[in-house]
């Protein structure tokens, strides 16, 4: 989910490589952008693809997904219905094809994902799950390889445009900053995120998007030493620049910002009123 529309975080990347199909679900909204991306991967014609986050419960857009078939499996990036609400029906369009995900409580017909699982490509691809934590507790993303040809499924990780919530609870800023760290290790291979377009490089997102949490947090320090004491008077004065509307969604991610800077400073909370 994004907070709110702004450039992309690096270069958009040209055509998509040719074993590559972008379905966008018809969800449009603050938080989805233009709609949740589903990704399909086939290496060849007749082979069967890996479908990614079905998306909505949204019968022309699941129509659409099972007409790429034939389809060996469907992979989850994280579990916000946004991208998760689909998988049951889409599980039974394609006649019980397992839904993997890294939580349980999203994972139909086969075993969750777990950071050794292997066999996500075949037939031509090789996908390697990367354990990405902070957006969610489950977030995953995947290195998919065809070819000489590499791209990097983000979820909601890293979007094409604006940058992500963490959401606080489930979310945590420590687990997400050390999996920007990760993702900017591959530079200069494309990312295809779970909202808005493809970017042409996952490492630069990455960077950019550490850099703006940095500098967040060097905001939400200065509030609280101006007297900010609760996390709404900490929106008004660091989210400014963010839609009115969308505050609700500014404070998932100032909750999980105190909750980081009380643990660096040892207190709980960074002293202010959870209210």
């Amino acid at each position: 989910m994004s907070g709110h529309f702004t450039a992309p975080a690096t270069a958009l990347a040209g055509a998509l490589p040719g074993w590559v199909t972008l379905l966008r679900a018809p969800n449009p909204g603050p938080m989805t952008l233009t709609g949740t991306n589903t990704w399909v991967l086939r290496a060849a014609a007749g082979a069967p693809a890996v479908v990614v986050d079905p998306g909505p419960a949204d019968e022309t857009h699941l129509a659409a997904i099972a007409a790429q078939g034939p389809i060996g499996h469907v992979l989850i990036t994280h579990g916000h219905p946004d991208h998760t609400e689909g998988s049951a029906r889409l599980h039974d369009l394609l006649g019980g094809v397992p839904v993997l995900a890294a939580d349980p409580a999203h994972t139909i017909g086969g075993a969750p994902l777990t950071a050794s699982a292997d066999q996500l490509g075949g037939d031509g691809l090789q996908i390697r799950l990367l354990v990405t934590p902070g957006h969610t507790a489950d977030s995953i993303c995947l290195l998919a390889r065809h070819g000489d040809e590499r791209v990097v499924l983000t979820g909601d990780t890293i979007l094409g445009r604006g940058t992500a919530v963490v959401a606080h609870p489930d979310g945590h800023l420590g687990d997400y900053l050390d999996s920007l760290e990760l993702l900017s290790t591959y530079a200069g291979i494309p990312a295809l995120p779970g909202h808005g377009p493809a970017l042409a490089d996952c490492g630069a997102a990455a960077e950019f998007y550490l850099a703006h949490r940095r500098g967040r947090l060097d905001q939400v320090r200065a509030a609280l030493d101006a007297g900010a004491s609760t996390p709404a008077e900490v929106v008004a004065a660091v989210y400014a620049d963010v839609d009115r509307s969308l505050w609700w969604a500014a404070e998932w991610s100032v909750r999980a910002q105190l909750e980081y800077l009380g643990r660096e400073s040892g207190t709980t909370g960074a002293g202010l009123e959870q209210t």
